[in-house]
């Protein structure tokens, strides 16, 4: 057996940082996230023990366009302890804010556990992102 660990931190980067970082800060300020460091470059915010930070790529990584089909990310799952929560975000954040849900959700979700229910949408990228009650 191996050592234990907890997940620290994630990297993205963003085609537009003025969109990406306005939107992660509004998404995970929501979703009780602090910023820890903002700048020119970076925006960086943590929830206690995780922390996510954003950065635009450089030029030369802007040719190509972001695909959760290719190897890579797919998508972020952020988890909840009630399911009303996953309805509170869509009512409270999503909808005010005329965001596109994916997958006819919220809904529930059998295929994967019993009681998974979840909303997903993307990013100003298109990653795809999660709100989850399991």
């Amino acid at each position: 057996m191996g050592i234990k660990t907890t997940f620290n931190h994630l990297e993205i980067y963003v085609s537009d940082k003025k969109i990406s970082f306005a939107f992660y800060k509004d998404l995970l300020s929501y979703l009780d996230y602090e910023v820890i460091l903002e700048d020119e470059d970076h925006l960086g915010m943590k929830n206690g023990s995780s922390e996510m930070w954003f950065k635009e790529v450089p030029e030369d990584g802007k040719e190509g366009k972001y695909s959760r089909r290719n190897v890579g990310l797919n998508h972020l799952a952020f988890g909840v302890s009630k399911k009303e929560d996953v309805d509170k975000f869509v009512g409270e954040f999503l909808v005010p804010k005329n965001m596109r849900m994916l997958y006819d959700s919220p809904k529930p979700f059998p295929q994967y556990t019993e009681n998974y229910y979840a909303v997903y949408f993307e990013d100003p990228d298109k990653i795809k992102l999660e709100v989850v009650f399991l």
